[in-house]
């Protein structure tokens, strides 16, 4: 159906919340991440387990199916002339965000974020 860059603030709002319905829409549509959102949720991990809706084992199962279906991007694929219209973007609201912008930029998706300062910045 569509493709979507997603950043880590959603991907931890959707673990915590083990709602179903992010499984039909991981089904229905493509989302792609950057390797940097990997790192932001190992950061938060233990927020994640403790807020989560669902219980362990059922939560690791869960999160088993949401990243079985994200395309997670290495930073080093994104051109140095994207990379620094990302930064001029970003610097001014959030540098951590690069990254998702640079691949939103880079491949010609839309961004979903839940980081309104980012929102209203871009």
């Amino acid at each position: 159906m569509g493709s979507y860059i997603i950043d880590a603030n959603v991907l931890m709002a959707i673990l915590i919340s083990g709602k179903a319905i992010y499984k039909n829409l991981f089904t229905d549509y493509t989302f792609i991440s950057s390797d940097f959102a990997l790192l932001e949720i190992d950061k938060y991990k233990e927020t994640i387990e403790q807020k989560a809706k669902l219980d362990p084992d059922t939560f690791t199962q869960y999160s088993y199916f949401i990243f079985s279906h994200i395309h997670i991007f290495p930073s080093y694929i994104i051109k140095q002339n994207i990379l620094k219209k990302a930064i001029d973007l970003v610097e001014n609201i959030d540098i951590k965000d690069v990254a998702y912008v640079a691949l939103s930029i880079q491949l010609d998706l839309k961004l979903i974020t839940r980081d309104l300062p980012l929102y209203n910045g871009l």
